[in-house]
């Protein structure tokens, strides 16, 4: 081991059924660093470190610990707790109802007994020792998310860690209180804690961090000092593109010239929900296919969810043809001809058990009302219709869509938002995870309802694909609108200068 490190990964490989999610990986984290794991979705960043914390065993490859004279191996997450690993997840894992000591030393009080003094006191240290602001004795629920946070990053310390891994930690937190965290694990770095930090926030980076590893595609990108890569040359690592071939990429969108062509369909001003994006303008013509880019964790989704009403809106007014409507739910945004494809496919689009048919009408069905059913052969008419015209692959329309390859799933999914007749459509991730010849078709589906006259935003983690199919770029970092690109600014060159900002 390197004089200074505190972990070493090594080689390290990760395979799943038809998926190499890991490829000769090494990572290296030194004492009282603050080191960024970096990577955009499906890069393998969750699986390193589900290896590391042994919720995953490795294929190949070795870890080696600061004070071990051989490889360790770890077989669970409690074999890494007791070598000195603990993990802080985005989501809060402690008990709301119970105490801030006794979620300190839940599951640890073995020979303390019932000693709630020297529990209490013992805490009190910690959170001192840390200047975590919370007292011993108050029911944790009562504390800040960020408070929460730091209470678990005092309880890994007092567990005598060596490694502090923190997935996500700002993802839910203000402006305020991610200084707060930081200075704690400032306080942490200079005791000699070795800190893994997962994050997709670029800024965040750049105020706390040592070092970056960056991983693309289950394979290590390489290992940078922090001043030694600036963000646009991060952003390229990440997304696998080099500066001098990024510009010969154009749109293909042709554009709308029926009737109302350039009109406005939709207008948001200083629209914000409570998923934590800044309020934002934005607006769609009719005909036209725009989108929002930046890396994943940007804002991208929370915008065009706050557009449809998916998450709760505090503030902002909206347009539709020019006149106020409000949206404060799903149905309100469908009633107004607006429809939205999410990117969660299996958790808010599919539902498995019912057939094609049944997850091609839903949309319709709930806007005319449940009392008022289609008739049989309405349902089999529209069916039929959406089946034949997205070409998707199934036995019958009666077949349980859970049956069907993702890409056909996709379509069903279009099927039911092109049955509503919708004005504006927009589509999340529409082809994340599908075939290329079924994304090439989603694609030319895009540009042809554009030159129809319906209005789309298409998001995309593919700089390529939202390249060949917009024509107006909303471009977002750290949740919230950083630029906006369209023309000849529309390259990925110019994306990624803005998405990482201050590069020049």
């Amino acid at each position: 081991m390197r004089d200074k490190a505190v972990l070493e990964m090594r080689n390290i490989h990760k395979s799943f059924p038809g998926v190499r999610a890991l490829q000769a990986v090494d990572f290296t984290l030194c004492e009282g660093e603050i080191h960024a794991l970096m990577g955009e979705n499906g890069a393998g960043k969750s699986t390193l470190i589900k290896v590391l914390t042994g919720v995953y065993s490795k294929d190949e490859g070795d870890i080696f610990l600061k004070g071990h004279d051989k490889a360790v191996a770890i077989n669970s997450p409690q074999d890494a707790q007791n070598l000195g690993i603990s993990t802080v997840y985005q989501e809060i894992t402690l008990c709301p109802n119970l105490s801030v000591a006794e979620n300190m030393y839940i599951g640890r009080t073995q020979g303390m007994g019932t000693n709630w003094k020297k529990m209490n006191e013992d805490a009190e240290k910690i959170l001192k020792s840390l200047d975590i602001p919370a007292t011993a004795t108050q029911e944790l629920g009562s504390c800040s998310l960020a408070v929460q946070q730091m209470i678990a990053i005092g309880r890994a310390v007092d567990m005598d860690c060596k490694v502090l891994i923190l997935d996500e930690p700002t993802s839910s937190l203000d402006e305020g209180e991610v200084e707060k965290l930081f200075k704690l694990m400032r306080d942490l770095r200079a005791k000699g804690v070795g800190i893994i930090f997962v994050t997709h926030f670029l800024d965040q980076v750049y105020e706390v961090c040592d070092k970056i590893t960056v991983l693309r595609d289950g394979q290590l990108v390489g290992e940078y000092e922090i001043e030694n890569l600036p963000r646009v040359q991060l952003v390229s690592k990440m997304l696998g593109k080099e500066l001098d071939d990024m510009s010969d990429i154009k749109s293909e969108t042709t554009e709308y010239t029926g009737e109302g062509a350039g009109d406005m369909v939709f207008e948001a001003k200083g629209l914000c929900s409570d998923a934590g994006i800044k309020p934002f303008d934005f607006y769609i013509k009719k005909g036209e296919v725009n989108g929002f880019t930046g890396l994943l964790g940007s804002g991208r989704s929370e915008c065009v969810r706050a557009v449809f009403g998916a998450d709760k809106v505090t503030s902002g007014t909206v347009k539709m043809n020019g006149k106020d409507v409000k949206i404060n739910k799903p149905i309100d945004a469908m009633k107004n001809g607006i429809a939205f494809l999410t990117e969660d496919r299996k958790g808010e689009g599919i539902v498995g058990d019912l057939s094609v048919r049944d997850n091609i009408i839903l949309a319709l069905q709930v806007m005319k009302g449940w009392f008022k059913p289609f008739t049989k052969a309405q349902a089999y008419a529209f069916a039929d219709e959406y089946i034949k015209l997205l070409s998707i692959k199934t036995a019958s329309a009666d077949t349980p869509i859970k049956q069907l390859s993702g890409g056909n799933q996709q379509k069903v999914l279009i099927g039911r938002w092109l049955l509503t007749h919708p004005q504006y459509l927009i589509m999340d991730e529409p082809t994340r995870g599908i075939d290329v010849g079924t994304k090439i078709d989603i694609q030319k589906l895009v540009l042809k309802l554009a030159s129809e006259g319906m209005s789309v935003t298409f998001i995309s983690s593919e700089t390529d694909e939202m390249l060949r199919t917009c024509s107006r770029l909303v471009v977002m970092r750290d949740r919230k609108v950083v630029g906006e690109l369209s023309g000849e600014d529309l390259t990925q060159n110019k994306i990624m200068s803005t998405i990482a900002g201050g590069d020049k």
